[in-house]
């Protein structure tokens, strides 16, 4: 990373704003400040650099920013979504776009969609990503909080949508997408669904998008949790996914048609560490395999990555099990964080995660803000004869932060929600650095060298 380079940037985008006003700094303040976001953001070694904060403490209501979904757009340029924020949680989330078309070296200056520009500005809009026509009209769907909250107020929302037939300089008017009641929702329709979509939908079969999702159960339904465990981690979950059956026919959003899969009593669960009973699946991650079967890593709390597999293109699903490094091999550690799956190359997958089971330097498996770093990655490759489809190499790291607090909740995660783009031999994993920066880091095959699968 050309580090000269980008601290002037950082200074004459703090420069411009203390001229119009924007924030307060003086000029050292600015130079000083300059200074430290250049040295955090410098840790991970990126490759790539498209959002800097304007502030640290939030001040500027810009210092969330997460749910990095970087895609092709149709016209040739790289696209991305994200839900920024003063800080997760906050009450002020908002979706944001923005384009690049030198292949990733300079963005655009944000453009939020919808959502609150600061807090109790207007009803918040969280975890928007895209789905895109054939034709290439872009829409972008997101958790919409209507102002009534079951689990949380960022959990609790209805399926909202607008969308751009200009390659994102405008935005039609948002409405909401008809989505199917579940066993789990609360019995009282007034209360939206608890769902988070995370990761960029995948095509079907028949060119349909699908895409996985976590529902979280209604208070008043879900099994209670381990005695004494009063943590937001014991709160259940399960995994269901749905296909948006007429993108390409280009409805208004009131009129998207979902089908729903692994609904209800069929929905994928995985047993809490401390409480069997009660399940802890999230945040699915898809990829296809060479056979057209589907493959599905889950984050769960029970200290290991699982996985499940579908044979009928996602309408059905195996029970999920630990995932493996190989058959009868030692399953793969994991904290209670995101662990997505991308395909590199034929028959070949990366896999994002942590490489510990939460209780990292001293962590315990609740304390999220401790065990999600470093970020590891091993090589996954496609074995047609195996049990498990895909064997696993040992994990290498990939990059971390060592530990230093950034941003109004002090964060020290890494590698969590991000995004891949697969463009002109280079492949590049797009990632909120600390739920702060937006950076990207390239994967070569030079990095990739030496991590061996067990041969069969």
């Amino acid at each position: 990373m050309q580090r000269g380079i980008y601290r002037d940037s950082i200074i004459m985008v703090l420069l411009c704003l203390l001229l119009t006003g924007t924030v307060v700094f003086g000029q050292q303040e600015t130079e000083e400040l300059a200074e430290i976001l250049q040295r955090e953001m410098a840790r991970s070694k990126p490759d790539y650099v498209v959002y800097v904060p304007k502030s640290i403490d939030g001040s500027t209501f810009d210092t969330g920013n997460e749910h990095f979904l970087v895609f092709d757009g149709p016209d040739g340029s790289i696209m991305a979504v994200w839900t920024q924020s003063s800080h997760e949680g906050a009450g002020d989330h908002r979706i944001m776009f923005s384009r690049s078309e030198d292949e990733g070296v300079t963005w655009t200056e944000p453009y939020r969609i919808v959502g609150a520009a600061k807090p109790k500005e207007g009803l918040q809009s969280s975890w928007g990503f895209p789905v895109i026509s054939k034709s290439g009209r872009i829409y972008v769907m997101w958790n919409q909080y209507q102002g009534i909250k079951d689990y949380h107020h960022q959990f609790t929302g209805t399926l909202d949508a607008c969308y751009s037939d200009d390659m994102g300089k405008s935005w039609s008017e948002p409405q909401t997408v008809p989505m199917k009641r579940s066993p789990y929702d609360h019995a009282d329709e007034k209360y939206p669904f608890n769902w988070i979509v995370w990761q960029r939908p995948i095509l079907d079969l028949e060119g349909k998008w699908f895409v996985g999702f976590t529902r979280t159960v209604s208070p008043t339904k879900r099994t209670p949790p381990p005695p004494g465990n009063k943590s937001w981690t014991a709160c259940e979950s399960v995994v269901e996914f749905m296909r948006f059956e007429n993108i390409d026919d280009h409805p208004e959003p009131k009129d998207i048609i979902i089908s729903n899969s692994a609904f209800g009593d069929q929905a994928l669960r995985v047993p809490h560490y401390d409480k069997p009973s009660l399940s802890i699946a999230q945040e699915p991650s898809l990829v296809r395999l060479p056979d057209n079967r589907l493959f599905c890593t889950l984050r769960t709390m029970s200290g290991y990555i699982w996985y499940s597999v579908s044979a009928d293109d996602g309408r059905t699903w195996c029970n999920p099990r630990p995932l493996l490094r190989h058959d009868f091999g030692l399953p793969i550690e994991e904290p209670l964080c995101c662990c997505p799956i991308y395909e590199y190359s034929e028959g070949r997958y990366v896999l994002l995660h942590h490489n510990n089971d939460g209780h990292f330097e001293g962590s315990k498996r609740e304390e999220t803000n401790k065990n999600r770093r470093p970020a590891y990655i091993a090589l996954g490759e496609y074995r047609p004869n195996g049990e498990q489809p895909i064997w696993f190499s040992k994990s290498k790291e990939f990059m971390d932060n060592d530990g230093s607090q950034i941003g109004p909740l002090k964060r020290i995660d890494i590698g969590v929600y991000p995004s891949v783009t697969k463009r002109n031999g280079e492949f590049v994993l797009w990632h909120p650095e600390r739920k702060f920066f937006l950076l990207g880091k390239k994967i070569t095959e030079d990095w990739l060298a030496g991590l061996g699968i067990k041969a069969e």
